[in-house]
């Protein structure tokens, strides 16, 4: 089974996979993933573990390059958030408030880094506070609307969200394509860079969990021009199966880039489930059968091309990062939760 391959890589005594710290934020959200659509339980331990044992503070370089500040919050913002998704879902796995409590002690902590003097407003992406770009914003909105629809009476959380979609929105980091480039120039300009997939994705996410708060029509409208451009000509997609820049066979993916299509797929399944859209659903199914047929090798393993492609200069990549990514297809093409 593709989720039992992706725990073999777990470190138990550690609670992460290495050696990546927000990559395993992610991993153990794909595994969150698969227990909440299958009723399969028997990861949850591992997540606890992971809570009990990485909660602390920590210097550089034993979780990641900087150092870990306490209740997985770090001076890279975007990975703190990472974190704080995790614990919301394990809040909804477990029912545990001491998840929820943690993912609020670090939605708390990455607001600090609201700012509205530069650019109008948006989340700093690190404690530098010199870029603001589309991740650390995305994630934002997400985290603060995944809060305010799981606590009673809310109107912080959601005043946050609502303030921080209306932002993101008129940034400039969407292009005339409807296409998510990586963030602002000093300028407060769309810098052009690299649309990822995953910044497509979270953005997508962002606005459904906002839609779920309040049900403002004109969210949903969003986020289908940022669904159909991903998945319109010249964006994300060659021959019908999601392609990151990187995939490219010229050139490897780098550790963070190996997990950013799952990312995309893992929000792109909430709008399969959102919308009951027919067209989204058939691009989940092309995925998860191209997937199996193509990117699957002799133990299961799953790669970082999704098409299957591979050469001797820039071969397949199959490891835990490639696995958790494309599992999220596999879980995405589960139907119903």
């Amino acid at each position: 089974m593709a989720a039992d391959v992706l725990m073999s890589s777990y470190d138990p005594n550690k609670a992460w996979f290495p050696s990546n710290w927000w990559n395993s934020a992610v991993a153990l959200q794909t595994i969150g993933d698969y227990m909440q659509r299958t009723g399969d339980r028997r990861y949850l331990s591992q997540l606890d573990n992971t809570f009990k044992k990485n909660k602390g503070v920590f210097p550089a370089g034993v979780l990641q390059g900087e150092p870990s500040l306490g209740n997985f919050t770090s001076q890279s913002i975007d990975d703190t958030e990472w974190w704080g998704l995790t614990w919301v879902e394990a809040y909804d796995l477990t029912r545990n408030p001491k998840y929820l409590a943690m993912a609020v002690i670090i939605a708390n902590y990455v607001y600090g880094y609201w700012d509205t003097s530069t650019c109008g407003g948006g989340v700093w992406w690190s404690a530098a506070r010199t870029y603001k770009n589309a991740v650390t914003n995305g994630l934002f909105i997400r985290l603060t609307a995944e809060l305010h629809n799981r606590i009673p009476d809310d109107k912080q959380w959601l005043a946050r969200s609502r303030t921080a979609w209306a932002w993101f929105q008129r940034s400039g980091m969407i292009n005339a394509d409807g296409l998510v480039n990586d963030g602002l120039t000093n300028a407060c300009t769309n810098n052009g860079q690299t649309v990822w997939t995953y910044n497509q994705g979270l953005a997508i996410g962002a606005g459904l969990e906002l839609w779920r708060a309040t049900r403002d029509p004109q969210i949903l409208v969003a986020v289908r021009r940022l669904a159909d451009s991903a998945i319109g000509p010249n964006a994300l997609v060659i021959d019908g199966v999601l392609t990151e820049t990187c995939d490219a066979l010229d050139k490897t993916c780098s550790d963070d880039g190996e997990q950013f299509k799952g990312i995309f797929m893992r929000y792109w399944t909430d709008l399969v489930d959102t919308t009951h859209d027919r067209r989204y659903a058939a691009f989940l199914d092309i995925q998860a059968q191209s997937i199996w047929k193509n990117d699957r090798d002799a133990v299961g393993r799953l790669g970082t091309r999704w098409a299957g492609a591979t050469n001797d200069d820039h071969p397949n990549v199959f490891d835990w990062r490639t696995q958790a990514s494309a599992l999220s297809v596999l879980i995405g093409d589960v139907r119903g939760r």
